[in-house]
C-alpha cells in the first residue's frame, strides 16, 4: 500500500467515524479534510460498510436491504445513473403497529415501503419477472423512518450512501401476502397522518414496480461478489415522496391487497 491509499483510507474513516457518530448522536463530531462530494461511488459505499460493520461489532445484527432513489426525478438531482441501496439492521426493524420514540431520531421523515421477505439465496443475475416473483416468501407494508438531515453541506450522492440511505429504522405489518397474482405496478400505497391523507400513489411510480427494483438489487450485489439471502428483507422504494412527521403524529400506510401498518410518533421536541 503507497502512502496516498494509506492517506484515502485514513480519509475514509474519519468519514465512517463521523456517520457512525451521526447515526447514535444526532451529531457530527468530526470528518476527513476531503469534501465528501468528491469521493467515489465505491468510496461512499465503503464508509458505508465500515458503519454498517462498526454497528454489528456493537451487538447490532443486519437483516436486509433498502433500495433508495428509484425515481428518475431524484437519481437527477442526485446526478446517479442508477438507484442506491443500504442495510436494514435490527434492532431498528419492529414488527406489527409499533409507538416510536419521536425524539429517537432526528427530524424524522417516512415513507410507506413494500416489506419483501425473501424466500431462497439469489446467487446469479435475474432477468425475468417469474424468477423474482418465485423468489419471494411474503409481502408485507412497512413504514421506513428516516433521520432527514444532510449533515456536509448540500445533498450529494455520496452522503446519501454513506448514511445507509439515510435509513434509521423499518416499521413492519403483521400481514405476510403471498407475491403471486399481485399487480406489482397498479398496486395502491397511501399514508395518512392522523386520520387524514397526506400521499399516495402506485407501484409503477417504483422504477415501473417494486420487482424492477428487486431485479436491480440482486444483480447489483451479484456483480459485486455479494448475495441476496433466504429470510432476508428487502424494500424496494416508496412511491411517494419523504413525509416530515411532528411529535404526537400517527402514521398509516395502507396497501390496497398487502394491508395496513401503523406507527405512532410519541414524545416532545
Amino acid at each position: 500500500m503507497t502512502s496516498d491509499d494509506a492517506m484515502d483510507m485514513d480519509h475514509l474513516q474519519r468519514l465512517a467515524d463521523a456517520f457512525l457518530g451521526i447515526f447514535e448522536e444526532h451529531r457530527c463530531d468530526g470528518r476527513s479534510d476531503v469534501p465528501i462530494g468528491s469521493l467515489s461511488l465505491d468510496d461512499a459505499y465503503e464508509i458505508q460498510r465500515r458503519v454498517v460493520a462498526a454497528r454489528v461489532a456493537k451487538g447490532e445484527r443486519v437483516v436486509g436491504y433498502k433500495v433508495g432513489c428509484t425515481s428518475r426525478a431524484i437519481r437527477r438531482q442526485f446526478g446517479l445513473v442508477e438507484p442506491i441501496r443500504g442495510r436494514l439492521i435490527a434492532p431498528h426493524v419492529h414488527h406489527g403497529d409499533t409507538t416510536l420514540d419521536w425524539r429517537a431520531y432526528h427530524r424524522p421523515a417516512i415513507e410507506p415501503e413494500f416489506v419483501l421477505t425473501i424466500g431462497r439465496d439469489l446467487t446469479d443475475e435475474v432477468g425475468d419477472e417469474a424468477s423474482l416473483i418465485d423468489a419471494i416468501d411474503c409481502v408485507s407494508p412497512g413504514v421506513e423512518v428516516h433521520n432527514y438531515r444532510f449533515w456536509l453541506g448540500e445533498p450529494t450522492s455520496q452522503e446519501l450512501i454513506a448514511s445507509n440511505g439515510i435509513h434509521a429504522a423499518l416499521v413492519v405489518g403483521d400481514r405476510k401476502r403471498k407475491p403471486q397474482g399481485l399487480d406489482w405496478e397498479m398496486e395502491g400505497v397511501g399514508v395518512w397522518l392522523d386520520g387524514e391523507l397526506a400521499a399516495s400513489g402506485i407501484g409503477a411510480e417504483i422504477m415501473g414496480g417494486p420487482l424492477a427494483s428487486l431485479r436491480w438489487l440482486v444483480n447489483h450485489l451479484v456483480r459485486r461478489g455479494e448475495v441476496l439471502r433466504a429470510g432476508e428483507l428487502v424494500i424496494p422504494g416508496s412511491p411517494v415522496g419523504l413525509i416530515s412527521v411532528e411529535p404526537g403524529e400517527r402514521v398509516t400506510a395502507r396497501f390496497t391487497n398487502v394491508g395496513r401498518v401503523e406507527a405512532e410518533f410519541r414524545g416532545d421536541r
